[in-house]
């Protein structure tokens, strides 16, 4: 009997997250479907066909042909992979101390840090321009990735990881004569491998997702990134779904493989394999 609950508990489990799976995948399917569907056939059929009957990159070459996508695409890797460079240093910097170093208000200092996570960013979005249009650095990569030089969030996973680490490692390192900016260079951040790769894909999915603040602070075409340069087509081509849809694969392609390539350094790390006993 209590075999049979088990089964049908893990069958409707597994049900729901099907369900779940199909609804977060569909929009996905139909986008890349539409992007291969040639001029003659219908992609607002019901029920959808996600596969074309006639698969052609002609989508895929107008766009690439016709706007500047090589413009955005570059865009894109300059600001993300900027904003990952400054995220890991400055959130490092930043947890490093906190997680290993005793001073005078660290509690205080971080409980103030985490809690900026609870302001949305509309809030702060008009002092940031105020401050961006005056230190002159609209429409540059500095000011698209200006808000996000670090992030509350990269400092807390990072203190967590960090307070993971053997101090035996630490204590050793000092007693062979290492700086404090050694230790954390050397046996820290190796040691928290994982949650680096981690924070960097978040970091750069976001900055390469970002469509509010570079809207903001770009008008110049040449600097726009692909969110942008997506927008700038769909207004551009009247709704023609098959170009937009293209346009969008071409956005989220580089995202996707980074995941792929990655996702096996998501995992925990034993940092106490490097103390010997």
């Amino acid at each position: 009997m209590n075999q049979k609950k088990s089964f049908l508990k893990l069958t409707i489990i597994y049900l729901i997250l099907i369900l779940i799976a199909m609804a977060m995948l569909f929009p996905l399917l139909w986008l890349l479907g539409t992007s291969f569907k040639s001029a003659g056939e219908d992609i607002f059929s019901f029920p959808p066909n996600f596969i074309p009957e006639q698969f052609t990159l002609e989508n895929f070459i107008t766009v690439w042909q016709n706007y500047p996508f090589e413009t955005y695409l570059l865009n894109s890797i300059i600001v993300a992979v900027l904003t990952v460079g400054f995220n890991l240093l400055f959130c490092s910097l930043a947890a490093y101390p906190l997680a290993r170093l005793d001073f005078r208000g660290k509690k205080l200092i971080f409980i103030l840090i985490v809690a900026t996570i609870m302001i949305p960013f509309q809030i702060v979005m008009i002092p940031l321009y105020i401050f961006t249009v005056n230190f002159g650095l609209r429409n540059s990569y500095l000011g698209v990735i200006l808000p996000n030089l670090a992030s509350a969030f990269g400092i807390f996973l990072l203190k967590q990881a960090f307070e993971g680490v053997p101090k035996e490692l630490e204590e050793a390192s000092r007693i062979d004569g290492c700086t404090e900016l050694g230790i954390w260079w050397h046996i820290m951040l190796p040691a928290i491998r994982p949650a680096t790769v981690t924070l960097a894909i978040f970091v750069f999915i976001g900055a390469w997702s970002d469509f509010l603040w570079p809207l903001i602070v770009l008008d110049r075409p040449s600097y726009y990134t692909l969110p942008l340069g997506v927008a700038t087509l769909a207004s551009a081509l009247d709704l023609n779904w098959r170009l937009i849809a293209a346009g969008s694969i071409i956005s989220i392609a580089p995202v996707m493989l980074l995941f792929i390539l990655l996702q096996k350094y998501i995992i925990p790390s034993d940092a106490s394999s490097g103390v010997k006993g």
